[in-house]
């Protein structure tokens, strides 16, 4: 009987040591880009916030692809729709509540 861990059905898909090397790297100059920026305040706050947020949108990728092995091959198909799914969820689940929470507010303070 054949052992499903053995080293000849190795997944390709999990990673090597080189991949989260450089996942580890770019993790980490993401988030010291970001830290200088807000220790030595140099730009105006609203271009500080923009560069902030934009560097954590491309950690959220590269963890994604580093980490969690998420990519466009067929394998991983069904875990990205997943994925973009839930996403998807959250963000109606958060944006639909602040709308109602607005809304509320808005009609409580007419009265």
């Amino acid at each position: 009987m054949a052992n499903a861990h053995s080293h000849d059905s190795h997944d390709d898909s999990h990673g090597s040591v080189k991949s989260y090397a450089i996942g580890f790297i770019l993790s980490v100059i993401l988030t010291l880009i970001p830290f200088g920026l807000v220790m030595y305040p140099t730009l105006p706050k609203s271009i500080t916030l923009m560069i902030v947020l934009a560097f954590a949108v491309i950690q959220v990728l590269v963890h994604l692809v580093y980490f969690l092995h998420l990519d466009r091959s067929k394998a991983q198909r069904d875990n990205v729709i997943a994925f973009v799914f839930a996403g998807l969820v959250i963000l109606l689940l958060v944006g639909l509540s602040v709308w109602i929470m607005f809304s509320i507010h808005t009609f409580m303070m007419a009265k």
